[in-house]
């Protein structure tokens, strides 16, 4: 069984920073991609960010320049600071890890989201 747990939400004003944390554990071989997406009420889930176990990285163009992503793959975590934060930076924000096992075989998985807040 695969868990990720996000930490590091809460409520800040507009302009300062917060910075995501993502850490996956159980029976896991190694991670492919893991990403950061967000869902603002009544909105789609739109991703934000992902990172190769490279370090290659892609971003939504609204958070280009903000955020940035990063990983550590010994300790099977993903990051995601972000600065400069806005009102419509507001949502539940989800990560997503595709996830090998010693079998060979993978699994997508999602933690239960963190909220973010950003006051005007």
């Amino acid at each position: 069984q695969v868990q990720l747990v996000e930490s590091g939400g809460g409520l800040v004003q507009a302009g300062e920073s917060l910075r995501l944390s993502c850490v996956a554990s159980g029976k896991i071989f190694s991670i492919g991609v893991m990403d950061w997406y967000r869902q603002a009420p009544g909105k789609q889930r739109e991703l934000v960010a992902g990172i190769m176990p490279s370090g290659s990285a892609n971003y939504a163009d609204s958070v280009k320049g903000r955020f940035t992503i990063s990983r550590d793959n010994e300790k099977k975590t993903v990051y995601l600071q972000m600065s400069s934060l806005q009102p419509e930076d507001t949502a539940v924000y989800y990560c997503h890890a595709d996830v090998i096992y010693y079998t060979g075989t993978n699994s997508n998985n999602w933690g239960q989201g963190t909220q973010v807040t950003v006051s005007s």
